[in-house]
């Protein structure tokens, strides 16, 4: 009787015996998933706060990074036209790859509690190594990789993660929406940043505008830094044994997650090609370069919505079922640019393309903590997928500069064509993934909404 009143004290509900929990769920402890602290709310002070914050770190790193169209037209023109179009290009999808590959290592971080110290050094990092772009000299690469590719990429990598990790902390059925939200700061950065560049570039010079925005940045990741809120999670026994982390184990042996992951590389090949080099599209296609400097920010204005809307109906349909049409018709669009060659028509590619295109950022994390048995364990899966997809995305653009590039013309085509298979690639795969996932949660929660 006494064993009986010890074990109900510290269960507080009804669970299989040690031996069947290990065997079920070995990553997860039973504290973990009835302490009331860690339980998402959907709501509150707190959580509206939290994705405020996101939102700004949002604005101020993926949203810049989404500007780099203005510095491929700047440095393939103007700073570095010594250098192709697809070694310039190495320097944006470096940095897209240092935001993203260190991933294992910050969603760990991330699980054990390190959130704001990330942000901390990630604010530090991400402003010095702006302040030290702008004294970069004209024709130096070196100095323009290590600072915007390497330092604001690594700076980038300490925010972009965590800031989306956090909100599997206070959202579980609204997840999808408030995801949806918080990003949607990346899409009006992409409008803002390249309006400013380039305006400030005209009316002072370029390395000047590079010093407002790095401290604007700095001022807005200040502000996100004091009214994020995160929710500590329970350490695990002192008693346990050091081993292989069985979040790891479980993840290796998830079908539907290793699909997704590999579905996620084949997109992030493809998917950003408009995103750099369609502003250097339009003046190639005879497009007034007054006109041009705003397509960028087109593209990134359509992306806004592209990231609301979908994420809300994701919460009602599941976002395989929302995510999986918008890549579908997104390949379709990048095939489509061969019939644009005119403003009017890069501006209603850029609108149609960023609504579509901008699902791919907002509900991966969404998928990804779909896919997560646990909140605990959402930093870890999400830094995972984000180490591959960083290779995808470091070789992507690279990889489509070589085929834009010719002798003496650019070869528009063989980048479209590279672009539009590897998109619905990845859609093929998400399909795959889905079908794995409903086979491994029929009747559960989890496999509910797909």
């Amino acid at each position: 009787m006494s064993v009986g009143s010890q074990s109900s004290t510290l269960q507080p509900v009804p669970s299989p015996k040690p031996a069947t929990l290990m065997e079920k769920d070995v990553h997860v402890d039973v504290q973990e998933i009835t302490d009331p602290a860690i339980i998402p709310m959907d709501g509150g002070r707190d959580a509206w706060m939290t994705i405020a914050g996101t939102w700004l770190i949002q604005f101020c790193t993926y949203g810049y990074t989404s500007a780099f169209g203005v510095y491929q037209d700047f440095y393939t023109r103007e700073f570095l036209h010594s250098k192709s179009p697809s070694d310039i290009s190495w320097i944006g999808s470096f940095q897209l790859f240092m935001s993203y590959a260190p991933g294992v290592l910050v969603g760990r971080a991330f699980d054990a509690g390190y959130f704001h110290y990330m942000i901390v050094a990630g604010s530090a990092i991400q402003v010095t190594s702006m302040f030290m772009l702008s004294l970069a000299r004209d024709g130096q690469y070196y100095q323009v990789f290590l600072a915007q590719a390497l330092g604001m990429g690594l700076g980038q990598s300490l925010l972009f993660l965590p800031s989306l990790s956090i909100i599997g902390h206070h959202f579980k059925r609204r997840r999808a929406m408030a995801t949806g939200i918080a990003v949607s700061g990346a899409s009006v950065g992409g409008v803002i940043w390249p309006i400013m560049l380039n305006q400030l570039g005209q009316r002072t010079s370029f390395a000047n505008g590079i010093r407002v925005t790095a401290g604007l940045t700095g001022v807005l990741l200040l502000t996100a830094k004091f009214i994020m809120k995160t929710k500590h999670l329970p350490k695990a026994p002192s008693s346990q044994p050091p081993t292989r982390s069985p979040v790891f184990q479980v993840m290796f042996r998830d079908t539907a997650y290793l699909i997704s992951i590999g579905a996620a590389f084949c997109i992030g090949l493809g998917i950003f090609f408009p995103y750099f080099y369609l502003q250097l599209y339009a003046i190639d296609k005879g497009v007034n370069k007054d006109l041009a400097f705003y397509v960028i920010a087109i593209i990134n204005a359509g992306s806004f919505f592209g990231r609301l809307l979908p994420n809300f109906f994701a919460d009602k349909i599941g976002p395989y079922n929302m995510l999986i049409p918008c890549l579908v018709i997104s390949s379709i669009l990048i095939f489509s640019i061969f019939g644009v060659h005119s403003f009017a028509g890069v501006a209603i590619f850029g609108i149609l393309y960023g609504f579509w295109s901008g699902s791919y950022v907002s509900l991966i994390p969404s998928l990804l903590a779909q896919l997560s048995t646990h909140v605990g364990e959402q930093g870890t899966r999400m830094g995972v997928a984000f180490s591959v997809v960083g290779i995808a995305l470091l070789i992507g653009t690279p990889i489509e500069g070589v085929l834009v590039a010719g002798h003496g013309d650019y070869k528009w085509y063989q980048a479209i064509i590279f672009s539009g298979v590897m998109v619905i690639s990845g859609a093929v795969g998400m399909t795959m993934s889905r079908h794995f996932f409903i086979r491994q949660n029929q009747g559960g929660e989890r496999g509910s909404r797909v």
